[in-house]
C-alpha cells in the first residue's frame, strides 16, 4: 500500500470523525463544509426511506429540524473500510449514536446503530462527502434513567 493511499485513508477517517464531532456539538452549519454542494444524502430507518436530500442547503435544513429537540448527543465511530481510486473513494463506516431529548417530564434516549455507505471526492486537496446513505439498522428508544 502506497504512502499516498495511507494518507488518504487517514484523511477520510478524520472526515468521518469530524462529521460526528460537529454533530455532538450541534454545529450543523460547520458540517456542511464536509459535503460537496451537490451532495446526495439518503436516510433509511430499517427498510423505510426517511429522508432523500439533495444539496447542502436542504441537508442543513433537514439536520436542523431533525436535531431541534435533541438536548445532547454522542456519536461513537467504529470500523471504516475505504477503496481509493485517485481523487474518488467509496467507503463503509459504522457509528453508534445516542440522542437525548425531553418527552413530557422525562428524558428519552434513542440509541441507534448506523452504517454509512459513502462516496467521497477530493477537491482542491481536501476530501468531501459526495454521497451518504445512512442505514439506521437498530433503534432503541427508552426513558433515560438518572
Amino acid at each position: 500500500m502506497s504512502l499516498e493511499i495511507l494518507e488518504a485513508k487517514g484523511q477520510l477517517k478524520e472526515l468521518v470523525d469530524t462529521f460526528s464531532n460537529l454533530a455532538d456539538e450541534k454545529r450543523i452549519a460547520d458540517q456542511m463544509s464536509l459535503f460537496t454542494p451537490d451532495t446526495k444524502v439518503q436516510v433509511f430507518m430499517g427498510d423505510d426511506l426517511l429522508f432523500d436530500i439533495d444539496g447542502t442547503a436542504q441537508l442543513e435544513e433537514t439536520f436542523n429540524a431533525f436535531t431541534a429537540n435533541v438536548k445532547r448527543s454522542n456519536h461513537m465511530n467504529g470500523q471504516q473500510v475505504v477503496q481509493i481510486a485517485g481523487d474518488t473513494a467509496t467507503g463503509i463506516a459504522y457509528c453508534q449514536v445516542k440522542l437525548v431529548s425531553d418527552e413530557g417530564d422525562k428524558e428519552v434516549i434513542v440509541d441507534s446503530s448506523i452504517r454509512y455507505d459513502d462516496e467521497y471526492v477530493r477537491q482542491n486537496g481536501r476530501w468531501l462527502i459526495k454521497t451518504r446513505i445512512s442505514h439506521f439498522s437498530i433503534n432503541d428508544k427508552r426513558t433515560l434513567q438518572s
